[in-house]
């Protein structure tokens, strides 16, 4: 049988772009800009791993970004990790076969960046990874698994730290290593004045800025674990009695799921669940709230930038240099913990700089071109 491998005579001077997860359309929302700048038509592939509006098409429209070429369909019937990275491989792998493009960049460790990454490498296309080397040293975690597989089949590791650089070294990728910063830098300055002057969302919930908490949970470790999705929602709860602060929750079609196959619901009338937001009124959440609770990475580094205190709800992360600023506090599920640290966030001014950089994007676009003569 005769397995398709694309010559180098046969790509195009197409550069790919794989998207399908809201963090990964905002991160890569300068570097499509910057191509635009630099007249250069980017092939965006859409996976439809986050297939509704909210948490999808909402941020192509604000964003003012080209409506992806290229989508998955169908992706909404799939439910398992292997079913779902399969039928996006095969998707993918369809739409490189039809355009050839010379090089594909796939941004982060959703397992729409792990198909993408599999199905490049084994049409022999040039493989970029945007987010390279960040490592959590948690293999529970799925994203870690896809995250340090990308790494060591990745031509090109685009790290945004030195910290990322050092892990990719000590791993032994046979990649190419550029230090280059976190585009999510520029997508937050680029947007956040934008956000301020066209969101109502502070109005809309009634709330004041520096008066609220904001809180998002949706990692699988969390929300599919019943008695830490319990600890979690007894120690929101328990903050909103404590000082009596509204706490502001966009919750994830997964938590909300959970939550109620648990049989789990908040009692305190201060707490307020919302659908997901657009990228605007949630970074306009995010710049006015206190303190923000999550379990996210993209949120920690968001928060870090925009110097609110973030209080994260996992026993790691892969973006140490949060931590070490003084930005973000690792609290775990443990109650008294929480509690602790947000009355401490509550009480102190945000003193850090911005460790990510800036001109990000277009620092990528020279590299592009540099690297694959387009």
């Amino acid at each position: 049988m005769y397995l398709k491998v694309l010559t180098k005579d046969e790509l195009t001077d197409k550069i790919g772009i794989i998207v399908g997860t809201r963090p990964g359309i905002i991160k890569f929302s300068p570097i499509i800009r910057a191509f635009i700048e630099k007249k250069i038509e980017p092939l965006i592939i859409h996976t439809g791993q986050h297939y509704s509006y909210g948490l999808d098409r909402i941020f192509f429209e604000e964003l003012d970004l080209p409506v992806p070429s290229h989508r998955v369909p169908e992706m909404e019937k799939t439910f398992y990790h292997g079913e779902q990275t399969a039928h996006m491989l095969v998707g993918i792998e369809r739409v490189l076969l039809k355009e050839k493009p010379r090089a594909v960049i796939v941004g982060g460790d959703a397992n729409t960046n792990l198909a993408g990454a599999l199905a490049i490498r084994k049409l022999g296309i040039n493989l970029v990874h945007l987010e390279a080397g960040l490592r959590s040293n948690d293999w529970r975690m799925p994203e870690e698994h896809n995250r340090v597989i990308i790494d060591h089949i990745s031509d090109i590791l685009l790290a945004p730290t030195s910290e990322a650089v050092n892990n990719l070294k000590t791993d032994g990728v046979k990649g190419k290593i550029f230090l280059v910063g976190n585009t999510i830098s520029d997508a937050v300055n680029q947007n956040k004045i934008i956000a301020e002057s066209k969101s109502k969302i502070l109005e809309t919930l009634n709330i004041n800025k520096k008066k609220y908490l904001l809180c998002t949970i949706h990692r699988e470790e969390n929300v599919d674990n019943k008695m830490i999705t319990s600890a979690l929602c007894n120690a929101i709860e328990e903050l909103a009695v404590r000082f009596d602060i509204p706490i502001i929750f966009p919750i994830h079609p997964r938590t909300d799921n959970r939550l109620k196959s648990f049989g789990i619901s908040f009692k305190n009338e201060r707490i307020k669940l919302i659908p997901p937001v657009g990228y605007f009124d949630f970074l306009k959440l995010l710049s006015n709230c206190s303190v923000v609770l999550t379990d996210s990475g993209g949120i920690q580094e968001e928060a870090c930038i925009l110097g609110i205190p973030c209080i994260t709800l996992r026993d790691n992360t892969e973006r140490p240099e949060t931590v070490t600023i003084g930005a973000n506090k690792i609290v775990g599920h443990d109650k008294a913990r929480i509690l602790q640290e947000v009355e401490y966030a509550l009480n102190r001014k945000a003193s850090w700089k911005n460790p990510y950089g800036s001109e990000v994007g277009r620092t990528i676009t020279r590299i592009m071109q540099t690297e694959f003569g387009i």
